[in-house]
């Protein structure tokens, strides 16, 4: 896998956005209702391709890292692991286009609480961003209370800010490592899903699942959108991420005909719209 740190960070980032991207149909695909069961499986496959990824980069040196983390690394993989039921339950619950519309937010959340914990300043430009971001999610959500969808969106939103907790953790933990963190939330997630499934015994299409959910869908685009972000600019990276964001509502819609109401359609474009901006006023700091 040494080939992929000679990649553009840009061509990585594409691509690891559109890894991602497939989580909602492959969740939509299996046979069981149970998403304790879909963790599990998805938990099972994705701490076998970090283990396969961490031993490929760091050889004889992966247990050294693992405990090299820390408490930092073990938290850091804690919260993620809770993003990573939040995901499942959220994909059950609501539309695929709500969850990663409300995913996308997660630039808004890292101001906020990088405000309320780095003390970092927000921008007036910054505050509209928020400001917009969080009235397309009350669009969504105030919708959701008449169509059934409430508890899946609510559930999605502790996605992003699980994830701008995790960030907190990083810059916090400037040498921290983010394999071990997600072996960490890989392990994690695997034992809430042992604890909770009530049997194991799956359907051949329920492991295939399982495996393109663990796999394809997770492990490479943790993958590529971890080392991606070493070489590309901060303001890029969030406009590339879009790609998840833009590609998911379009498998659903192509293969399984998921049309979400015109009220996520509105939220979600409001919240496209705080996330350029928010671009902008990284780019206006970078030249300053």
């Amino acid at each position: 896998m040494n080939f992929l740190y000679n990649l553009p960070g840009y061509v990585l980032l594409l691509f690891g956005g559109f890894c991602l991207s497939w989580g909602g149909l492959i969740v939509r695909s299996f046979e069981t209702t149970n998403a304790w069961d879909i963790l599990f499986l998805r938990s099972f496959f994705f701490f076998f391709g970090v283990s396969i990824f961490l031993l490929i980069a760091y050889k004889k040196e992966s247990i050294k890292i693992i405990k090299e983390s820390g408490y930092p690394g073990f938290l850091g993989g804690f919260v993620m692991s809770l993003s990573f039921i939040a995901f499942i339950f959220a994909m059950m619950n609501t539309s695929v286009a709500n969850v990663v519309f409300i995913i996308s937010t997660q630039t808004m959340f890292l101001a906020i609480f990088g405000y309320f914990y780095l003390k970092e300043k927000v921008s007036l430009v910054g505050l509209i961003s928020i400001i917009l971001a969080m009235s397309g999610i009350v669009i969504m959500i105030g919708d959701s209370i008449f169509s059934g969808t409430l508890f899946g969106n609510i559930v999605a939103l502790a996605i992003p800010i699980n994830f701008s907790i995790f960030v907190m953790i990083v810059r916090k933990n400037s040498n921290l490592d983010m394999v071990p963190v997600m072996w960490y939330a890989a392990v994690l997630s695997l034992m809430y899903g042992l604890f909770m499934t009530e049997s194991f015994i799956f359907t051949n299409q329920d492991l295939f699942m399982g495996f393109l959910l663990g796999i394809p869908q997770l492990t490479f685009g943790f993958i590529c959108i971890t080392i991606g972000t070493r070489t590309t600019r901060s303001v890029t990276v969030g406009l590339l991420m879009l790609t998840e964001t833009l590609f998911a509502p379009l498998w659903v819609w192509m293969f399984l005909n998921e049309i979400p109401p015109l009220s996520v359609f509105i939220g979600g474009f409001v919240i496209i719209i705080a996330i350029f901006i928010k671009s902008f006023d990284r780019a206006r700091k970078l030249t300053h």
